[in-house]
């Protein structure tokens, strides 16, 4: 369960967050899409460990299957963020379930009353595809945008939630193991959409969306920042996923995006 707070009305008032009142919230979120915007960077051009790993992993089936565990379970915060993914990883090919009585991150999907529910599923979605390859190619006629949008409503199986699947795909363009590009946040009933709801000041997902879009396109970051931005802006102060990113924005975006909401 996640408490969300709010700071007092001190009359903030700004029409691309017309949902925030206080000028404390409207600096948060700055931050937290200035950090974002840092990790999808950091992602690109320098990931840290299994990140890397996954984009530098020869065999395909082996860097998809370690990327599914890592969003699926999520790095923790501490010391040694990734220790949980790297002792449940068994190797694709080896036919094993992982062990998921392991420490999982912030955002993780994982549940552990359901078991190995949704690895079984996820395992049955590559194969009925002709493998993992296959399953996140698509058909050669899709551009990046529509591979993201299908892909992402193909692994809509149980046990695996919005932000399991966003990040995946998100984390697989970014390492440059699969063309994808998210055009929209994908929201659906989870922490980011109500956040979403919260900053945007309106329920409906559609109009959300183009709101969402409306921030991004303003303060020149892509739209999947928003993701882990809206998460961790309604995060309580020890429920941030940092998901294994010490990343920071320079200086300059930081002040750009606080620009961009008036601060």
């Amino acid at each position: 369960m996640r408490k969300l707070t709010q700071a007092a009305d001190d009359g903030y008032r700004h029409e691309l967050v017309t949902g925030i009142k206080a000028s404390s919230d409207a600096e948060r979120l700055a931050a937290e899409l200035a950090f974002a915007f840092a990790r999808l960077a950091e992602l690109a051009a320098d990931p840290p460990e299994l990140y890397a790993q996954i984009g530098a992993e020869p065999d395909l089936e082996e860097a998809l299957w370690l990327a599914f565990l890592t969003a699926y379970l999520t790095p923790t915060e501490g010391e040694d963020p990734f220790a949980g993914i790297r002792a449940a990883h068994v190797p694709w090919t080896s036919g094993e379930l992982p062990d998921l009585s392991v420490a999982v991150g912030m955002r993780t999907s994982h549940d552990g009353a359901a078991g190995q529910r949704a690895v079984l599923a996820y395992r049955a979605w590559a194969q009925r595809s002709g493998g993992q390859r296959s399953a996140f190619e698509g058909e050669a006629t899709w551009t990046p945008d529509r591979r993201f949008d299908r892909i992402y409503e193909r692994l809509a199986f149980p046990g695996v939630g919005r932000a399991g699947r966003y990040d995946l795909l998100v984390t697989l363009g970014r390492l440059g193991v699969v063309d994808v590009r998210a055009t929209s946040l994908e929201l659906a009933d989870d922490a980011t959409t109500i956040a979403a709801k919260r900053v945007f000041g309106i329920g409906d997902k559609m109009l959300l969306e183009r709101r969402a879009r409306d921030l991004a396109d303003a303060a020149e970051v892509p739209i999947e920042a928003l993701d882990l931005a809206l998460f961790n802006w309604a995060a309580p102060e020890r429920g941030r996923a940092t998901m294994g990113s010490t990343a920071a924005a320079s200086a300059d975006e930081q002040a750009a995006i606080a620009g961009v909401l008036g601060l």
